[in-house]
């Protein structure tokens, strides 16, 4: 095997692992997957011999990458910074037998987390994304934002309060989840109106990402309380009775597929049995990005 052939067999068993910093950074599937190409195209441009530590490196390097592209986004005011952004979800088939087991193996995040971490500024979701997440030392982290380490810690300090503060409480427990959907999948195809009230939080926020082309209704939009909230659901019914469960990141979820294209991919956070946040991507050029699931169910 040529040195060039090892050095791409060691930078493979590394991927997943960049993939997932990288997905965490910019809650883009697209991006990340450049984000970890680019980190590849400087690994050929560096003397393997003088890196230590490959993993630390590539990371290290990933996170510069993606730091980057947040600070152009920043810069040029793009759609992640408004209200109704969804990140892109990594949606797998709910299996037959253990969703719970399924939901913990899987390396995933859950989308209201990534809405969390996409109203930090670039360089404290940084500091939060490799230090609490992925273990990286401060010491590795400072270069990269260009700060002491003492400064670093003091950025991710101020990202884990907010991300704290921010982030919704929700039902770890699959069986849970799924019959608060259940419910509501029945209440929306049933036109019940009182039922879908019934199953929503009375602060239920709702978040619906269709992308800049998409207007009028069917448009992006927030929506907060459990009347608005279950009027929308009424209004797009014919979604939810197209729409399978799925693992949607770290919990169950809906995907909307008609024709064999996916429509729409919503994630819910659930609290005592009903449903406090809904995370609806309906923007048509990402979605056709995302494969349809194998019906598992």
């Amino acid at each position: 095997m040529s040195d060039e052939e090892l050095l791409a067999e060691r930078f493979e068993e590394h991927r997943g692992h960049l993939r997932a910093v990288a997905y965490r950074m910019l809650g883009s599937l697209t991006e990340a997957e450049d984000a970890v190409q680019e980190a590849w195209l400087r690994l050929g441009r560096t003397d393997p011999g003088e890196i230590g530590n490959l993993g630390g490196w590539l990371t290290t390097v990933t996170g510069r990458i993606c730091l980057d592209l947040l600070r152009s986004r920043t810069a040029r005011r793009e759609q992640p910074m408004d209200e109704t952004f969804v990140p892109d979800p990594v949606i797998r088939p709910l299996p037959r037998t253990d969703p719970e087991q399924e939901a913990l193996r899987a390396d995933s995040v859950g989308v209201a987390l990534l809405v969390v971490l996409d109203r930090l500024a670039p360089d404290e979701r940084l500091a939060f994304v490799l230090h609490d997440m992925f273990a990286v030392p401060f010491d590795d982290i400072a270069p990269v934002v260009g700060r002491t380490a003492a400064a670093t810690r003091q950025l991710a300090g101020r990202a884990r309060r907010r991300v704290r503060d921010a982030t919704p409480s929700s039902e770890p427990d699959p069986g849970r989840q799924k019959e608060a959907l259940d419910a509501f999948m029945a209440a929306a195809r049933g036109g019940d109106f009182e039922a879908l009230v019934a199953v929503l939080h009375p602060d239920v926020v709702l978040r619906a990402d269709a992308g800049a082309l998409v207007r009028g209704a069917a448009g992006s939009k927030t929506l907060r309380g459990a009347k608005p909230v279950a009027e929308s659901a009424l209004l797009f019914a014919r979604y939810t009775a197209a729409a399978r469960m799925a693992l949607v990141n770290d919990a169950i979820g809906l995907v909307s597929v008609v024709e064999g294209r996916i429509r729409s991919v919503m994630s819910v956070t659930v609290t005592d049995g009903r449903i406090t946040g809904l995370y609806i991507l309906a923007d048509p050029e990402r979605l056709a990005r995302l494969e349809v699931p194998d019906d598992e169910a």
